[in-house]
């Protein structure tokens, strides 16, 4: 079973300050609000017993990952394509204002291309099918956690975009 975790509520208090500018946002760590949100959501009897933790490699998956290990003694394993919704799929920057143009389009369309339509922004189906990637070489644990992202769940899981700190399961044999 894996068991996906939305990260606790980021603080973004410097946000286009210092490091913590375009890209450099997703280096902002949670918030004192987010740390209590995760440290709520480790108590949840579906997480105890977790064999591994796997983490989106931005701070406020880690950190949340980092919580749940330190409460829930399951080591953590970072896993770079767990990372957030892409406002460009070949992975080039764009700049905040296209990013939040691409993001618009993204929600406009439910995350599915116009018919006939190519656009450069990462649709669901091709979040899921990184995500599945990454799962599937965890297949042989029996209860996995995976520290991500609300737009990374609900593509995955095909479910409304989760709260922070919130929990959604995906059963192995549902998932494939």
């Amino acid at each position: 079973m894996f068991y996906f975790i939305r990260h606790g509520s980021a603080d973004y208090s410097e946000r286009n300050t210092k490091i913590y500018q375009d890209f450099g946002v997703n280096l902002a760590p949670l918030s004192p609000e987010g740390v209590k949100q995760i440290k709520a959501s480790a108590k949840d009897s579906r997480l105890q017993g977790a064999d591994i933790i796997l983490s989106s490699p931005y701070t406020r998956a880690l950190q949340t990952a980092a919580i749940l290990s330190r409460e829930l003694r399951a080591d953590i394993i970072v896993e770079t394509d767990l990372h957030e919704w892409m406002a460009n799929k070949h992975y080039i920057y764009e700049t905040d204002e296209k990013a939040e143009i691409s993001y618009h389009e993204f929600l406009s369309s439910g995350g599915v291309y116009p018919a006939g339509e190519e656009k450069e922004w990462e649709d669901c189906s091709a979040m899921k099918k990184r995500a599945m990637a990454v799962l599937d070489k965890y297949r042989e644990y029996d209860k996995v956690i995976v520290a991500c992202h609300g737009m990374l769940i609900k593509a995955v899981c095909n479910v409304r975009h989760p709260a922070n700190g919130e929990i959604v399961e995906l059963n192995q044999r549902d998932s494939y």
